[in-house]
């Protein structure tokens, strides 16, 4: 360990060295190995926690572009700077507030496509059973199916808070589609659709299954303030879970994803919306969607971890 100018003790790789999750130290966040944040890397939930972040490296259901598998990976990577300064709109340290591990990878066997969903429900599971909010880093957005499936599990149907170009609800065309997960969610009693509504959308969908629709020209219309009061009016009281698609943001400010689609929102429309909607009740999160091939000076990945950070932030600031 070196010493700083001042005569402290300077240390790195936080990311394994750091057992309390509500604890940070001095380093050079770029460095080292790679976590969320750069908070410690805890994939048995050994540490005493609120938030476990993970990542679900799949992407076997896209219908256009692959390479969300490599999304996790890319969206720590991308995480490291939100780590070394308060929150910048709440103006404290979020992880000093609230217990956050990086629980690493749910291990998956892509040449087994049957095994996909049961692998997922298993891995997010013990995060359900240790009482710890679970965010997931994609990986495509069929990850939403299995991860919703535990949630409900767990809590019983829940209002679906979406972001994305695309209303996931078409027919099936296979077992693994991520254009249909959320119509057979419906289907299995996973949604309460008379709470959930989708942002965002601009491609056609034949019906909106019940939920509530804003598309994209709309949120446009909007703004950010009067988008947040329709969400608490829609969602209210009820137990939700918060779908993140990045490619609810127009290519502009999100290159790097499977299935762009242009006039989508911009990164400082959603960063108001997710500091406003603390009141709700979350209890699961995923974050999917990021193609790293595709990217371009990390802009989508930096994009879906200012995303999450603010998710989590926003939880610190309403305990």
């Amino acid at each position: 360990m070196a010493q700083t100018p001042n005569g402290t003790e300077q240390r790195t790789d936080q990311a394994v060295l750091n057992r309390d999750a509500k604890a940070t130290f001095f380093e050079a966040t770029y460095s080292g190995v790679l976590s969320f944040c750069r908070r410690p890397y805890a994939p048995d939930l050994s540490l005493a926690a609120d938030v476990a972040v993970f990542g679900v490296p799949f992407d076997s259901a896209v219908t256009n572009r692959p390479g969300a598998r490599l999304g996790p990976r890319a969206i720590r990577a991308a995480s490291t700077q939100l780590a070394e300064l308060d929150s910048h709109a709440w103006g404290f340290n979020p992880f000093h507030r609230l217990g956050v591990i990086d629980a690493g990878d749910i291990p998956l066997n892509p040449h087994d496509p049957a095994t996909i969903v049961d692998q997922i429900f298993a891995g997010v599971a013990p995060i359900y059973e240790a009482d710890l909010f679970p965010l997931a880093l994609g990986g495509d957005h069929f990850i939403a199916y299995p991860l919703l499936k535990a949630a409900a599990q767990k809590y019983g149907p829940l209002a679906l808070l979406q972001f994305d170009a695309h209303a996931d609800t078409w027919d099936s065309l296979g077992a693994l589609d991520h254009g249909t997960m959320f119509r057979r969610a419906i289907n299995e009693g996973l949604i309460d659709v008379d709470h959930s509504l989708q942002i965002g959308l601009r491609t056609h969908t034949s019906s909106d299954f019940g939920l509530e629709q804003i598309p994209a020209h709309e949120c446009h219309t909007l703004g950010p303030e009067a988008l947040v009061n329709r969400i608490l009016a829609r969602v209210g009281a009820a137990k939700a879970y918060l779908s993140f698609d990045i490619d609810c943001l127009d290519p502009a400010f999100a290159p790097g994803t499977g299935t762009p689609v242009v006039g989508g929102l911009a990164s400082w429309q959603i960063l108001p919306i997710l500091r406003g909607i603390g009141s709700l009740h979350l209890v699961g999160m995923d974050l999917v969607e990021v193609s790293p091939p595709f990217d371009h000076a990390e802009i989508t990945a930096l994009a879906a971890a200012s995303f999450a950070y603010e998710v989590i932030a926003m939880k610190a600031a309403h305990l």
